[in-house]
Formats: C-alpha cells, structure tokens, sequence
C-alpha cells in the first residue's frame, strides 16, 4: 500500500485527521502514521511515545498512532465525489420500472415509465448553482479543465470537512469555477499557499468565505483573502483564538470585508481586537463576537481612535457586567445601529438596574435602531431616554461634572428633551419623568386553569413599565422578576374591568402594552411554563 507523505488528511471509522508522522516506532515492528485528529478527543497524546517526540499537535492530545490499513480512507477527486453524489447511474433496464412511493412506507408500489430519462436529465451537471460536497472526502482536483466543463456554472460550493490538505489544492479546484462567490471551507485543516500565481487566480469572484473550526490563525486570515479583491464576508468562528494579529504595524494588508464573523472563540482584549480591525479591515460594518470571553470594555484613548462605520455589533454570551461597558461601547463604535447583548451578567442579573437594561442600554447608545432582534421605535427611545434621566436623578449624587464623567449621555438627553435649564428644579423634573412609568399588578397561577377569585386574594407582584413597552419585553421582566429560565414560556392574560380574563398570544408580542389597553394599575395574570 503506497503510504501518503506528511501533511496528507486521512479518514478512518468516521474520524478526519491529518499525517504528522510515517515510520517505525521503537519497540514495535513495521511503519507507523502519526495522526493529529481534528476531533481532539479522538486522540490519546500529543505525538510523544515513552518519553520520545514523533510528532507536535496544535490542540493538546489530539495525537495518536495508527496502522496503515485498508480501513484507512485517502479520500477522492473533486469529480468523483460529485458524480458519486449528483449522479445516479442508469439501470438499464426495460422502460417500465416499479417505484415505492416513500410517504406511503413500502405500501404503495406504482409502475413507472423512462425512469432512465430522468435520471439522465437530472445529471446534466452543467445546471448546478450550488455544490455541497460536506464530508464527502475530496481531496485533490482533476485533471486542468475538467472540472470547468462539467459545472461551469457554481456560484456556491461547499467542501466542509475534506481530505484537502492545502489550499493550493483549493485553488485547483476553484480555479476553474469562474462563477464561484460563496466558498464554505469550515472543519478542515489547510496548509498555507505556496503557488501564489495560482492562488491569484483562483479567487477572483469570491464575497462569501467561511473558515469556521479550521484552527486558521488571523495572520493566515489575512494572507489568503489578499487574493480574494471582492470579498465581503468571513467567518472564522471556533477556531480557537485568543488573540488576533501577533504584530501590528504600517504594513498590516488591508482588505475588503464588511462582516467578520468570529464566534466562539476565546478573544478577551477588546482594545486588541478593536486596532486589529481598524488596521486590517477599514471597510467593516459588522463585528460578531457571540461567546468569547469579553469581560470589560475600556473607553478609547486620546491616540486611540473609534471606528464610526460599525454599524452592527453582536457580544451576546460574554461577560460583560458594567454599564461602563456600554457606554464605552458608544465610544467606540459612534454609528452603532444593530446590539446583541443577551446572555451577559449585566442583562441577566436580578437587581434594580438589570431589570431595566433595555432602556437604560438604548438611552446609553443614541444610534441605536435595533436591541436583540427587536426594533426601537421613536416613542420607545422617547420613553427609555426619559426613565434613564429620571434614574440618573433618583438615584445618583453629584456635581454636575461627576455625572457628565459617569454617565456620558446625561447632558445630550437634558438637552434633547428640554431639561438642560431645569437644574434648579430636580424635584419637579423627577416627578415629571416618574409619572411616565406604570405600574402593573402580576398575579401568577401555578397551572394554565385561571381561579380568578382565589388569584385577586394573594399578594400580586408589583411590576413598573414604560407603556411603550412591547408585550415580550413584559414576557422577559417577568421571567426575570420570578427567576425562571430565559427559555421558559410565559402565558399571559390580561384582566378586564368585568373580572373576564383574555389571553395575549404570542402574536401580539411586537405591540406596545399601552396600545394592548395596560395603564396604570392594570391587572394581569401569568403562568411560566419551564419545561
């Protein structure tokens, strides 16, 4: 059996790794391959043997030794795999086949006739827009052309966890789809160019690229999209970074993306990952950074510059607890129109001022149009700019100088709303602003059957809104009110004047309490549901 070199990908029993090593092995007899997994509990070391180093792995015990067998799978070209997926073979048979429809579960055979015509219709390859050869264990091109004239016409193509070992290989195989703009990469393991005349070629049309869980560093990032002049979109989520460019400097290339997308990866330096982008990526308008490890959000310094073409930023699932954090957020990013925040102490904590997060958030960051997926309408920001100045008032204390520094926005707002000249008058400006809020009476039942009597005699929890609240904001306070899970459903029904009770279903979740009836002292009954 004619053994692979070093850096080839292999697959075996469902499992994709990659070649670190081929020989003897002391001790034992035969030829060895040293395997770094991509599925690091696959692997049972990092490439060390009875205190001797075969082989070096870049997920710790991702390694293992193997024996060259059968079993073992060096994978297949581009158009073999293609052909195995698109196409199916002609039966030769007579004109007349019976078919087993399949919703009937083998009950029902009909007879069906040029079965093969079909078939053969449904092969012209040349029609394919999008190509999805996921797990299909390509691993190299084919001979120059080919590929071009069997589907000329790609625009999407798929080749997620593969045998590919590099992207020379790659670009074999895009090279000859002109078309190609979206190109899907994740779950592989590819080793830098080294045909750069090749590599320029190859990409010329791609705005979509996708490198998640490829172990792909930011530098390496950063030297293959050069190729790609009309790119637009990356994503490289879970790939392990903690940090993104190693060096920066003048000479850092800079390249076309508008979105990166790098979720769930270890990234904690928001200063580091702020340079790195403004060095690199002058045209971003979208950041994602679900589930890193953000704990805290320094203001820019003088020499420090905001990035005021970021329009849309998701930090949803890190740790942020401040509302510092927000308001430097502001800083940085002066056009933020779309926030993801959920999933961060500061919004799931039980006290006064979580319960409050989305007003106080939309009052903090004045471009904001969206907040988690939910639009902010111009009376909401009235509403929530209101309260936060009425908070700010209730509960801090103060020079006037001490509250611009602590809460950026203070002066903005006062003059936005006509309160700048009311400084002499904290009490009736208090006052003013309070009456905005209401205040609901939330009595909740353990099951879904309303006992409407028994209810209205227990203590009802007290619930203070802004009436431009939407229904499913009132949904979240009251999970939260009743520390139940942020996945729990909330039934509620709102309580008329005739003791009758009408249920609000999840259509009306978009609607403001105010236009739904609620005001100051309206009833409500909730049940929450956790399973």
């Amino acid at each position: 059996m004619e053994l692979l070199p070093i850096g080839a990908r292999i697959s075996l029993s469902g499992h994709i790794g990659s070649i670190r090593f081929v020989g003897s092995v002391h001790g034992t007899k035969g030829t060895w391959l040293g395997v770094e997994w991509d599925n690091p509990e696959r692997g049972k070391h990092d490439g060390v043997k009875d205190g001797t180093r075969f082989f070096s792995c870049r997920i710790s015990n991702s390694g293992s030794f193997i024996r060259p067998s059968s079993n073992v799978s060096y994978g297949r070209s581009f158009l073999e795999a293609l052909q195995s997926k698109y196409i199916e073979l002609p039966h030769g048979s007579e004109s007349m086949e019976k078919v087993i429809l399949g919703s009937s579960r083998g009950a029902i055979e009909i007879e069906a006739v040029n079965l093969d015509k079909i078939r053969q219709k449904f092969s012209n390859l040349d029609r394919l827009r999008e190509i999805s050869l996921d797990n299909e264990l390509v691993c190299k091109g084919d001979e120059p052309g080919a590929i071009k004239e069997t589907c000329p016409n790609v625009r999407g193509l798929d080749l997620s966890m593969s045998l590919i070992p590099s992207w020379d290989v790659v670009a074999s195989i895009t090279a000859e789809l002109p078309g190609l703009t979206r190109l899907v990469l994740n779950r592989n393991r590819l080793e830098c160019p080294g045909d750069t005349a090749k590599m320029s070629l190859a990409f010329m049309r791609i705005t979509d690229l996708q490198l998640n869980d490829t172990l792909t560093s930011w530098d390496q990032m950063l030297e293959i999209v050069c190729f790609m002049p009309n790119l637009q979109q990356v994503e490289m989520g879970y790939n392990h970074l903690t940090r993104l460019s190693n060096g920066l400097d003048s000479t850092s290339p800079t390249v076309t993306i508008q979105s990166i997308n790098l979720d769930s990866n270890q990234l904690n330096d928001w200063i580091h990952i702020m340079e790195c982008l403004r060095c690199s990526c002058t045209l971003l308008t979208t950041i994602i950074l679900t589930s890193n490890d953000i704990k805290e959000i320094p203001f820019p310094l003088e020499h420090q510059s905001p990035l005021p073409e970021i329009r849309s930023v998701s930090l949803s699932a890190n740790g942020l607890r401040s509302w510092r954090d927000i308001d430097a957020l502001a800083a940085w990013c002066p056009g933020l129109e779309t926030l993801y925040i959920r999933g961060n102490p500061l919004v799931q904590e039980t006290d006064h001022q979580a319960r409050y997060s989305r007003q106080f958030i939309i009052a903090k960051i004045p471009s904001l149009v969206a907040l988690d997926a939910t639009a902010i309408s111009s009376k909401e920001r009235t509403d929530c700019e209101l309260f936060y100045l009425s908070h700010i008032s209730q509960s801090d204390v103060g020079s006037e100088g001490e509250l611009i520094k602590k809460h950026p926005q203070w002066n903005n707002l006062r003059a936005k709303h006509g309160l700048l000249e009311e400084a002499t008058q904290p009490q009736d400006k208090t006052d003013r602003l309070s009456k905005r809020l209401i205040e609901l009476n939330a009595y909740q039942t353990v099951s879904p059957t309303i006992d409407l009597a028994q209810l209205l005699e227990t203590q009802p929890l007290k619930i203070k809104a802004l009436p431009s609240m939407a229904l499913h904001i009132l949904r979240q306070k009251l999970r939260k009110a009743t520390k139940s899970g942020i996945t729990a459903d909330v039934a509620i029904w709102m309580i008329m004047r005739d003791n009758s009770v009408v249920e609000l279903g999840v259509d009306h979740d978009k609607q403001d309490i105010a236009w739904l009836g609620f005001d100051h002292g309206s009833s409500i009954v909730f049940h929450i549901n956790e399973s």
